[in-house]
Protein backbone atom coordinates (compact mmCIF):
# COMPACT_ATOMS: atom_id res chain seq x y z
CA UNK A 1 0.00 0.00 0.00
CA UNK A 2 1.17 3.65 -0.60
CA UNK A 3 -0.46 6.03 2.19
CA UNK A 4 -0.86 9.65 1.67
CA UNK A 5 -1.34 12.09 5.00
CA UNK A 6 -2.01 15.41 4.38
CA UNK A 7 -0.04 18.05 7.56
CA UNK A 8 3.31 18.74 8.82
CA UNK A 9 2.86 18.43 13.11
CA UNK A 10 3.38 16.42 15.97
CA UNK A 11 -0.34 14.40 15.15
CA UNK A 12 1.00 13.80 11.16
CA UNK A 13 4.03 12.35 12.44
CA UNK A 14 2.00 10.23 15.04
CA UNK A 15 0.20 9.37 12.01
CA UNK A 16 2.53 8.11 9.87
CA UNK A 17 4.39 6.36 12.60
CA UNK A 18 1.52 4.19 13.51
CA UNK A 19 0.71 3.64 9.54
CA UNK A 20 4.02 2.43 9.55
CA UNK A 21 3.38 -0.34 11.47
CA UNK A 22 1.46 -1.91 9.19
CA UNK A 23 2.92 -4.93 6.65
CA UNK A 24 1.10 -4.16 3.88
CA UNK A 25 2.33 -0.19 3.80
CA UNK A 26 5.46 0.26 1.87
CA UNK A 27 5.38 3.60 1.72
CA UNK A 28 4.18 7.26 3.18
CA UNK A 29 4.10 9.96 1.78
CA UNK A 30 3.50 13.30 4.15
CA UNK A 31 2.45 16.97 2.42
CA UNK A 32 4.69 18.43 3.47
CA UNK A 33 5.65 16.68 6.36
CA UNK A 34 8.59 17.86 8.56
CA UNK A 35 12.21 16.90 10.32
CA UNK A 36 10.52 13.56 12.05
CA UNK A 37 8.34 12.25 8.70
CA UNK A 38 11.47 13.06 6.82
CA UNK A 39 13.29 10.55 9.06
CA UNK A 40 10.91 7.62 9.16
CA UNK A 41 11.88 4.40 7.14
CA UNK A 42 9.07 4.67 4.57
CA UNK A 43 8.47 7.66 4.66
CA UNK A 44 9.48 11.26 2.27
CA UNK A 45 8.02 13.98 2.51
CA UNK A 46 6.38 15.51 -0.65
CA UNK A 47 6.21 19.55 -0.64
CA UNK A 48 2.09 19.79 -2.24
CA UNK A 49 0.06 22.93 -1.74
CA UNK A 50 -3.54 23.63 -2.01
CA UNK A 51 -6.00 20.24 -3.03
CA UNK A 52 -5.67 20.14 -6.97
CA UNK A 53 -1.35 19.62 -6.51
CA UNK A 54 -2.67 16.65 -3.59
CA UNK A 55 -5.19 15.60 -5.63
CA UNK A 56 -2.90 15.14 -8.72
CA UNK A 57 -0.34 13.73 -6.81
CA UNK A 58 -2.57 11.26 -5.35
CA UNK A 59 -3.69 10.17 -8.79
CA UNK A 60 -0.32 10.08 -9.82
CA UNK A 61 1.01 7.81 -7.50
CA UNK A 62 -1.72 5.67 -7.08
CA UNK A 63 -2.33 6.68 -3.62
CA UNK A 64 -4.15 3.71 -1.46
CA UNK A 65 -5.49 5.83 1.06
CA UNK A 66 -5.31 9.77 2.16
CA UNK A 67 -5.46 10.52 5.85
CA UNK A 68 -6.20 14.50 6.12
CA UNK A 69 -4.70 16.10 9.96
CA UNK A 70 -5.08 19.52 9.12
CA UNK A 71 -8.52 20.84 9.63
CA UNK A 72 -8.54 23.55 6.64
CA UNK A 73 -8.60 21.41 3.52
CA UNK A 74 -11.39 19.69 4.94
CA UNK A 75 -13.72 22.70 5.40
CA UNK A 76 -12.70 23.61 1.56
CA UNK A 77 -13.98 19.96 0.84
CA UNK A 78 -10.81 17.70 -0.05
CA UNK A 79 -12.85 14.74 0.88
CA UNK A 80 -15.30 15.83 -2.23
CA UNK A 81 -12.54 16.01 -4.65
CA UNK A 82 -10.86 12.88 -3.74
CA UNK A 83 -14.04 11.19 -3.78
CA UNK A 84 -15.47 12.06 -7.34
CA UNK A 85 -11.96 10.81 -8.53
CA UNK A 86 -13.00 7.75 -7.14
CA UNK A 87 -9.63 8.27 -4.18
CA UNK A 88 -9.90 6.51 -1.13
CA UNK A 89 -9.73 9.32 1.23
CA UNK A 90 -10.53 9.24 5.40
CA UNK A 91 -12.05 12.30 6.48
CA UNK A 92 -15.52 14.46 6.26
CA UNK A 93 -17.01 15.77 3.27
CA UNK A 94 -17.74 19.70 3.05
CA UNK A 95 -20.56 19.78 4.79
CA UNK A 96 -19.89 17.17 7.48
CA UNK A 97 -16.46 19.51 8.56
CA UNK A 98 -18.81 22.34 8.82
CA UNK A 99 -19.40 20.78 12.17
CA UNK A 100 -15.80 22.05 13.11
CA UNK A 101 -15.91 25.08 10.36
CA UNK A 102 -18.49 26.94 12.04
CA UNK A 103 -19.15 27.28 15.67
CA UNK A 104 -22.13 28.84 14.67
CA UNK A 105 -23.24 25.79 12.60
CA UNK A 106 -22.08 23.41 14.90
CA UNK A 107 -23.65 25.10 18.12
CA UNK A 108 -26.97 25.35 16.00
CA UNK A 109 -26.89 21.59 15.27
CA UNK A 110 -25.79 20.31 19.05
CA UNK A 111 -29.36 22.39 20.14
CA UNK A 112 -31.20 21.24 17.09
CA UNK A 113 -30.40 17.35 18.46
CA UNK A 114 -30.44 17.68 22.48
CA UNK A 115 -26.48 17.35 22.36
CA UNK A 116 -25.67 18.66 26.01
CA UNK A 117 -24.03 21.47 25.31
CA UNK A 118 -23.47 25.46 27.05
CA UNK A 119 -26.34 28.19 26.72
CA UNK A 120 -25.07 30.45 23.80
CA UNK A 121 -25.95 33.11 21.05
CA UNK A 122 -24.45 33.65 17.55
CA UNK A 123 -24.06 37.47 16.60
CA UNK A 124 -22.40 38.43 13.18
CA UNK A 125 -22.57 42.38 14.46
CA UNK A 126 -20.16 43.65 16.60
CA UNK A 127 -22.40 46.22 18.60
CA UNK A 128 -25.29 43.95 18.90
CA UNK A 129 -22.94 41.38 20.47
CA UNK A 130 -22.12 44.19 23.09
CA UNK A 131 -25.52 45.32 23.89
CA UNK A 132 -26.18 41.25 24.57
CA UNK A 133 -22.94 40.88 26.96
CA UNK A 134 -24.41 43.75 29.51
CA UNK A 135 -27.25 41.30 29.82
CA UNK A 136 -24.63 38.06 30.50
CA UNK A 137 -23.45 36.86 33.61
CA UNK A 138 -19.27 36.44 34.17
CA UNK A 139 -17.51 34.79 33.42
CA UNK A 140 -18.40 34.61 29.81
CA UNK A 141 -16.86 32.57 26.84
CA UNK A 142 -16.63 34.96 23.43
CA UNK A 143 -15.08 32.51 20.99
CA UNK A 144 -14.55 33.33 16.82
CA UNK A 145 -16.56 30.80 14.90
CA UNK A 146 -14.54 30.38 11.68
CA UNK A 147 -11.37 27.85 12.26
CA UNK A 148 -8.20 29.89 14.26
CA UNK A 149 -5.93 27.42 14.99
CA UNK A 150 -7.19 26.28 18.42
CA UNK A 151 -6.61 30.04 20.05
CA UNK A 152 -10.26 31.30 18.99
CA UNK A 153 -11.45 31.09 22.42
CA UNK A 154 -11.29 34.13 25.19
CA UNK A 155 -12.82 33.30 28.60
CA UNK A 156 -13.43 37.02 29.43
CA UNK A 157 -13.43 37.77 33.39
CA UNK A 158 -16.13 40.96 33.46
CA UNK A 159 -17.61 43.04 30.68
CA UNK A 160 -14.69 45.26 30.17
CA UNK A 161 -12.77 42.09 29.13
CA UNK A 162 -15.70 40.37 26.76
CA UNK A 163 -16.43 44.24 25.37
CA UNK A 164 -12.12 44.19 24.51
CA UNK A 165 -12.88 40.47 22.99
CA UNK A 166 -15.85 41.40 20.71
CA UNK A 167 -13.39 44.22 19.59
CA UNK A 168 -10.65 41.87 19.23
CA UNK A 169 -12.17 38.92 17.28
CA UNK A 170 -14.75 40.97 15.20
CA UNK A 171 -13.23 44.50 14.42
CA UNK A 172 -9.61 43.82 14.94
CA UNK A 173 -9.87 40.64 13.33
CA UNK A 174 -6.70 38.60 14.99
CA UNK A 175 -8.44 35.63 13.89
CA UNK A 176 -8.31 36.63 10.45
CA UNK A 177 -11.87 35.91 8.61
CA UNK A 178 -12.71 33.06 11.50
CA UNK A 179 -13.89 36.46 13.61
CA UNK A 180 -16.66 37.53 11.35
CA UNK A 181 -19.16 35.92 13.22
CA UNK A 182 -19.05 35.15 16.81
CA UNK A 183 -20.52 32.62 19.46
CA UNK A 184 -21.11 34.04 23.03
CA UNK A 185 -21.47 31.71 24.91
CA UNK A 186 -21.82 30.39 29.30
CA UNK A 187 -18.53 29.50 31.18
CA UNK A 188 -18.94 25.81 31.99
CA UNK A 189 -16.70 25.46 35.32
CA UNK A 190 -14.76 22.30 35.45
CA UNK A 191 -12.58 19.56 34.03
CA UNK A 192 -12.21 19.34 30.09
CA UNK A 193 -11.89 15.58 28.39
CA UNK A 194 -10.99 14.72 24.84
CA UNK A 195 -12.73 11.87 23.62
CA UNK A 196 -11.47 11.18 19.63
CA UNK A 197 -13.70 8.48 17.77
CA UNK A 198 -14.09 7.25 14.09
CA UNK A 199 -17.43 6.91 12.42
CA UNK A 200 -18.99 5.60 9.07
CA UNK A 201 -21.97 7.41 9.47
CA UNK A 202 -23.53 4.58 10.54
CA UNK A 203 -21.80 3.61 14.21
CA UNK A 204 -19.38 5.87 16.09
CA UNK A 205 -16.75 4.22 17.74
CA UNK A 206 -15.43 6.32 20.39
CA UNK A 207 -11.12 6.04 21.44
CA UNK A 208 -9.89 6.16 24.94
CA UNK A 209 -10.02 9.52 26.67
CA UNK A 210 -7.34 12.00 27.01
CA UNK A 211 -6.77 15.44 29.07
CA UNK A 212 -5.31 18.29 26.97
CA UNK A 213 -3.58 20.90 28.76
CA UNK A 214 -4.48 23.90 26.35
CA UNK A 215 -2.71 27.13 28.55
CA UNK A 216 1.01 28.36 28.54
CA UNK A 217 1.47 27.97 31.69
CA UNK A 218 1.30 25.64 34.58
CA UNK A 219 -2.19 25.51 36.52
CA UNK A 220 -3.59 26.50 33.36
CA UNK A 221 -2.85 30.14 33.62
CA UNK A 222 -1.86 32.39 30.45
CA UNK A 223 -2.68 32.24 26.97
CA UNK A 224 -4.48 29.61 25.19
CA UNK A 225 -1.91 27.28 23.00
CA UNK A 226 -2.22 24.38 20.38
CA UNK A 227 -1.36 22.20 23.73
CA UNK A 228 1.50 21.87 25.41
CA UNK A 229 0.76 18.24 26.55
CA UNK A 230 -1.68 15.68 26.78
CA UNK A 231 -2.39 12.02 29.17
CA UNK A 232 -4.48 9.14 28.16
CA UNK A 233 -6.41 7.85 29.34
CA UNK A 234 -8.06 10.77 31.47
CA UNK A 235 -8.35 10.11 34.75
CA UNK A 236 -11.57 12.41 35.34
CA UNK A 237 -13.65 10.37 32.83
CA UNK A 238 -15.42 7.67 34.74
CA UNK A 239 -17.30 4.89 34.08
CA UNK A 240 -20.54 7.68 35.31
CA UNK A 241 -18.61 10.29 33.04
CA UNK A 242 -17.84 7.95 30.17
CA UNK A 243 -22.02 6.55 30.49
CA UNK A 244 -23.24 10.36 30.20
CA UNK A 245 -21.46 10.91 27.10
CA UNK A 246 -22.21 8.21 25.64
CA UNK A 247 -26.03 8.84 25.81
CA UNK A 248 -26.31 12.14 26.31
CA UNK A 249 -23.60 13.64 23.32
CA UNK A 250 -22.42 10.57 21.28
CA UNK A 251 -25.93 8.78 20.66
CA UNK A 252 -27.62 12.12 19.78
CA UNK A 253 -24.83 13.20 17.62
CA UNK A 254 -24.78 10.10 15.66
CA UNK A 255 -28.88 10.75 15.16
CA UNK A 256 -28.24 14.42 13.86
CA UNK A 257 -25.63 12.74 11.10
CA UNK A 258 -28.26 10.42 9.87
CA UNK A 259 -30.96 12.83 10.15
CA UNK A 260 -28.72 15.66 7.95
CA UNK A 261 -28.01 13.33 5.90
CA UNK A 262 -23.80 13.28 6.92
CA UNK A 263 -22.53 10.46 5.08
CA UNK A 264 -18.63 10.35 5.48
CA UNK A 265 -15.94 7.99 7.11
CA UNK A 266 -13.94 10.07 9.33
CA UNK A 267 -12.84 11.16 12.61
CA UNK A 268 -14.67 12.99 15.14
CA UNK A 269 -13.07 14.66 18.12
CA UNK A 270 -15.47 15.49 21.03
CA UNK A 271 -13.87 18.75 23.47
CA UNK A 272 -15.98 18.17 26.70
CA UNK A 273 -15.81 19.83 29.91
CA UNK A 274 -17.33 17.51 33.00
CA UNK A 275 -19.06 20.12 35.90
CA UNK A 276 -20.54 19.57 38.73
CA UNK A 277 -24.21 20.16 36.35
CA UNK A 278 -23.35 16.93 34.02
CA UNK A 279 -20.69 16.31 30.98
CA UNK A 280 -21.07 19.35 27.86
CA UNK A 281 -19.85 19.04 24.88
CA UNK A 282 -17.81 22.12 24.38
CA UNK A 283 -16.99 21.54 20.30
CA UNK A 284 -16.57 19.07 17.62
CA UNK A 285 -13.23 19.25 15.88
CA UNK A 286 -13.46 16.76 12.48
CA UNK A 287 -10.30 14.85 12.55
CA UNK A 288 -7.65 13.92 15.47
CA UNK A 289 -6.54 16.11 18.18
CA UNK A 290 -2.66 17.76 18.45
CA UNK A 291 -1.41 16.78 21.00
CA UNK A 292 -3.91 13.59 21.84
CA UNK A 293 -2.86 11.63 19.14
CA UNK A 294 0.46 11.58 20.51
CA UNK A 295 -0.87 9.68 23.12
CA UNK A 296 -3.98 7.72 21.45
CA UNK A 297 -2.05 6.01 19.18
CA UNK A 298 0.45 4.49 20.86
CA UNK A 299 -1.48 2.86 23.29
CA UNK A 300 -3.61 1.64 20.06
CA UNK A 301 -3.55 -1.97 20.13
CA UNK A 302 -5.47 -2.82 16.92
CA UNK A 303 -4.20 -1.64 13.49
CA UNK A 304 -4.87 1.45 12.59
CA UNK A 305 -4.77 1.37 8.92
CA UNK A 306 -7.46 -1.51 8.69
CA UNK A 307 -9.95 0.36 11.30
CA UNK A 308 -9.77 3.01 8.56
CA UNK A 309 -10.75 1.37 5.63
CA UNK A 310 -13.17 -0.63 8.17
CA UNK A 311 -14.74 2.92 7.97
CA UNK A 312 -14.49 3.85 4.28
CA UNK A 313 -15.87 0.13 3.39
CA UNK A 314 -19.00 1.07 5.94
CA UNK A 315 -18.00 -1.76 8.35
CA UNK A 316 -16.96 -0.70 11.60
CA UNK A 317 -19.88 -2.33 13.45
CA UNK A 318 -17.57 -5.30 12.83
CA UNK A 319 -14.38 -4.43 14.51
CA UNK A 320 -13.71 -4.75 17.78
CA UNK A 321 -10.96 -2.22 19.06
CA UNK A 322 -8.20 -3.31 21.15
CA UNK A 323 -6.43 -0.70 23.43
CA UNK A 324 -3.11 -1.26 25.85
CA UNK A 325 -4.41 -0.79 30.00
CA UNK A 326 -1.41 1.83 30.02
CA UNK A 327 -1.03 5.44 30.62
CA UNK A 328 0.76 7.89 28.38
CA UNK A 329 2.06 11.35 28.57
CA UNK A 330 2.74 13.44 26.00
CA UNK A 331 5.01 16.53 26.97
CA UNK A 332 5.61 19.09 24.27
CA UNK A 333 8.58 21.01 24.30
CA UNK A 334 7.84 24.63 22.53
CA UNK A 335 10.12 27.75 21.38
CA UNK A 336 10.49 30.31 23.70
CA UNK A 337 8.00 33.01 23.43
CA UNK A 338 4.96 30.75 21.99
CA UNK A 339 2.40 31.12 21.34
CA UNK A 340 3.28 34.79 20.48
CA UNK A 341 6.47 35.59 18.71
CA UNK A 342 9.17 33.03 18.67
CA UNK A 343 12.44 32.08 16.35
CA UNK A 344 13.46 29.40 14.11
CA UNK A 345 16.72 28.12 13.45
CA UNK A 346 17.88 26.43 16.27
CA UNK A 347 19.64 23.55 16.42
CA UNK A 348 18.03 20.49 18.09
CA UNK A 349 20.28 17.96 20.26
CA UNK A 350 20.21 14.91 22.26
CA UNK A 351 17.09 13.38 20.26
CA UNK A 352 19.38 10.63 20.26
CA UNK A 353 19.63 9.73 23.74
CA UNK A 354 15.58 9.75 24.37
CA UNK A 355 14.21 6.01 25.60
CA UNK A 356 10.89 6.96 24.73
CA UNK A 357 8.93 8.37 21.44
CA UNK A 358 9.72 11.25 20.06
CA UNK A 359 7.31 13.09 17.63
CA UNK A 360 9.02 16.03 15.45
CA UNK A 361 6.44 18.91 15.53
CA UNK A 362 7.62 22.10 14.59
CA UNK A 363 11.34 20.92 13.23
CA UNK A 364 13.50 20.53 9.94
CA UNK A 365 15.30 18.39 8.53
CA UNK A 366 18.43 20.58 7.06
CA UNK A 367 21.87 19.55 6.42
CA UNK A 368 21.61 16.73 8.02
CA UNK A 369 20.42 18.92 11.05
CA UNK A 370 17.03 18.88 12.85
CA UNK A 371 16.48 22.81 13.00
CA UNK A 372 13.09 24.45 14.90
CA UNK A 373 11.02 25.24 12.56
CA UNK A 374 7.76 26.46 14.94
CA UNK A 375 6.31 26.88 18.26
CA UNK A 376 5.33 23.80 19.16
CA UNK A 377 8.47 21.89 18.25
CA UNK A 378 8.91 18.34 20.21
CA UNK A 379 6.19 15.93 21.47
CA UNK A 380 8.04 14.32 23.97
CA UNK A 381 5.73 10.84 24.39
CA UNK A 382 5.74 7.55 27.22
CA UNK A 383 3.94 4.77 28.16
CA UNK A 384 3.65 3.22 31.63
CA UNK A 385 2.13 1.39 33.57
CA UNK A 386 0.43 3.96 35.75
CA UNK A 387 0.08 7.96 34.80
CA UNK A 388 2.99 8.35 37.33
CA UNK A 389 5.41 6.20 36.05
CA UNK A 390 4.36 7.66 32.71
CA UNK A 391 5.11 10.91 33.34
CA UNK A 392 8.31 10.30 34.92
CA UNK A 393 9.33 8.87 32.07
CA UNK A 394 8.34 11.42 29.55
CA UNK A 395 9.98 14.32 31.54
CA UNK A 396 13.25 12.22 32.44
CA UNK A 397 13.62 12.54 28.17
CA UNK A 398 12.44 15.98 28.31
CA UNK A 399 15.41 16.86 29.91
CA UNK A 400 17.79 14.86 27.39
CA UNK A 401 16.46 17.54 24.48
CA UNK A 402 18.40 20.50 24.20
CA UNK A 403 17.56 23.65 21.90
CA UNK A 404 18.01 27.44 22.67
CA UNK A 405 14.83 28.96 24.11
CA UNK A 406 13.33 25.12 25.10
CA UNK A 407 10.06 26.12 27.37
CA UNK A 408 7.87 23.45 28.47
CA UNK A 409 5.32 22.81 30.97
CA UNK A 410 6.30 20.95 34.05
CA UNK A 411 2.85 19.66 35.31
CA UNK A 412 1.50 17.57 32.69
CA UNK A 413 -0.41 14.96 33.98
CA UNK A 414 -0.78 16.73 37.58
CA UNK A 415 -4.53 16.63 38.95
CA UNK A 416 -5.53 19.95 40.49
CA UNK A 417 -8.72 18.70 41.61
Amino acid sequence: MKILVVGSGGREHTICWKVSQNERVEKIYCAPGNGGTELLEKGENVNLKGIDEILNFAKENRIDLTIVGSEELLVDGIVDKFQTEGLRIFGPDKKAALLEGSKAFSKDFMKKYGVKTAAYEVFDDAEKAKEYIKTCEFPLVVKASGLAAGKGVLICQNLEGAIKAVEEIMVDKIFSNAGEQIVIEEFLDGVEASILSVTDSNIILPFISAKDHKKIGEKETGLNTGGMGTIAPNPYVTKEVYNKFVNEIMTPTLQGIKAEGMDFAGFIFFGLMITSKGVYLLEYNMRLGDPETQVILPLLESDFIELLESGIDKKLSTINVKWSDKSACCVVLASGGYPEKYNKGYEITGINDVNNLVFIAGAKLENGKLLTNGGRVINIVAIGDSLEQARAKAYSDAEKVKFEGKYLRKDIGVLYR
